[in-house]
């Protein structure tokens, strides 16, 4: 095995494993990343917790690395490795801009106890970055500053509507939640002095998105406040303009989709709740929220392509399923009747509902758009249809029954039609953006989640006796194949 024959694709899935896996590999990320360190022998495991590939072009996967400091035993430090010849998101910035973010990290208090939050290893095509390091969200560093916290947060609390008479700590610990350079970053500050002032969180951006999601997530806030059915959603803090940044507060609770590891009458309960708030959801003025992107079914095939553009080279034969099923879900799409966009959350699902003493909070406002709303309802139902593959567990249909049963009243009878097309493939979608490339069971795994999106199509295709062929894996089969009966 070799670094090229993995990175083209051309040794498959067995290719990816071996450089996130084997020794070699290993060994150089772990050699380089004791360079960076101030003293020897500081660096601990180092949790994989993460990896996306594009054949021909990089790997790329995001680590907590355990550094031993003192008495103090480990912390983790999260660090991004890509492999590649464009693996470096950052080269365009120039050396120099790395240099000035690294001086300033210094300046912070936050790069230690690393020397240095980057290197090149031109021998593996390899390119490391420590967090908080990112030359397009260069606020992370000192955003990553519990003194530069302090007075943020006190600023925030002083312009916020929803408790100006919060008093801030003197004190914050900040803990990385989501290291993703280039792209987002999730930050948590955690009050050392004075507990009962909670806990916050930020999320950063390389835009003025955060603007717009501060403005969607208010609003969402405001209109489940009086028609979410015991649904809330977080409302948050404030948006700095100048480090571009929303902050919300804690919500203390557990995603719904723990719950689902032992469905009984509250998850009954909580299920029909989330589908009464979609609705209500749905039901958004679009003048509250514009302006916002318009995307139609066409995108979304889109962006699904681009997201599993990797698997025919690692999976061929799953590539070739998922390519067959997109082309029929179009075809079908054609078919069926529209209904004019509305207002969609688009990542509605079981993750982003947390289970409060109160009922149910919704959280992550990040990817709202106008659209069909028929998108949301398919994306929870696939979203169920994977929890309950992972957890192997029994009564799928029950709790998309009883999700549904909260969402269906006064809603057409073509949305829900549509959402069992849309639920195949954003079933799809999931499975490949959620599968951990590094497990010796993923390929088992994706390919089976993806014949559930192929029995979820043909099932459809039977119900509404719609011409065609159906799909497997196996290329088309008759109207009366097996395929088309798979439970």
């Amino acid at each position: 095995m070799n670094l090229a024959d993995a990175l083209s694709g051309r040794a498959k899935l067995e290719g990816i494993q071996w450089m996130l896996r084997s020794g070699a590999p290993r060994r150089a990320l772990r050699r380089e990343l004791n360079a960076l360190l101030l003293a020897p022998d500081m660096l601990g495991p180092c949790q994989l917790r993460y990896a996306r590939f594009g054949p021909g072009r990089k790997l790329t996967a995001y680590y907590d690395a355990l550094i031993h400091e003192g008495t103090e035993g480990y912390c983790a430090r999260p660090v991004a490795v890509t492999w590649g010849s464009d693996g470096n998101a950052d080269r365009h910035h120039g050396t120099a801009d790395l240099a000035e973010i690294q001086t300033e990290a210094v300046s912070h208090g936050v790069a230690a106890p690393f020397r240095q939050l980057v290197a090149d290893v031109p021998a593996w095509d390899m390119h490391i970055q420590v967090s908080p390091l990112d030359a397009r969200i260069p606020q992370l560093v000192r955003l990553s500053d519990p003194r530069y916290v302090r007075d943020v947060v006190a600023g925030a609390y002083a312009a916020s509507e929803v408790a100006p008479d919060q008093a801030p700590a003197s004190r914050y610990a900040v803990t990385s939640i989501r290291y993703r350079p280039g792209k987002r970053h999730v930050l948590r500050y955690e009050a050392l002095d004075a507990a009962e002032r909670g806990t916050i969180f930020a999320k950063l951006y390389h835009s003025e998105k955060g603007a717009r999601v501060f403005r969607v997530a208010t609003q969402v806030a405001e209109w489940l406040a009086e028609y979410g059915n015991g649904v809330t959603s977080v409302r948050p803090l404030a948006y700095l303009a100048e480090d571009a940044v929303v902050l919300y507060p804690r919500v203390f609770g557990r995603p719904l989709s723990e719950r689902l590891r032992r469905p009984g009458h509250g998850v009954a309960q909580c299920l029909e709740r989330a589908g009464a708030a979609l609705h209500a959801l749905h039901r958004l003025p679009q003048a509250a929220v514009d302006p916002l992107r318009t995307l139609d079914f066409a995108a979304e095939i889109r962006e699904v392509e681009r997201d599993v553009a990797h698997i025919p080279a690692l999976l061929p034969t799953v590539g070739e399923a998922i390519g067959a099923l997109l082309d029929r879900a179009q075809e079908m799409h054609e078919q069926l009747p529209q209904e004019p966009p509305t207002f969609t959350h688009r990542d509605f699902k079981c993750e982003h509902l947390l289970v409060t003493p109160g009922g149910l909070t919704l959280i992550d406002f990040d990817i709202c758009a106008l659209t069909d709303p028929a998108f949301d309802v398919g994306k929870f139902l696939a979203d169920l249809r994977w929890w309950f593959a992972a957890y192997n567990q029994e009564g799928l249909e029950q709790a998309q029954e009883q999700f549904l049963a909260g969402y269906s009243p006064g809603a057409p009878e073509e949305r829900l039609i549509r959402a069992r097309l849309y639920e195949a493939v954003e079933l799809v979608k999931m499975t490949v953006l959620r599968a951990r490339l590094f497990e010796h069971q993923s390929a088992d795994r994706t390919e089976r989640l993806i014949g559930r999106a192929q029995a979820v199509m043909n099932n459809l295709q039977l119900a509404l006796g719609l011409p065609g062929p159906l799909i497997s894996r196996k290329g088309p089969v008759g109207s009366s194949g097996e395929e088309g009966r798979r439970p």
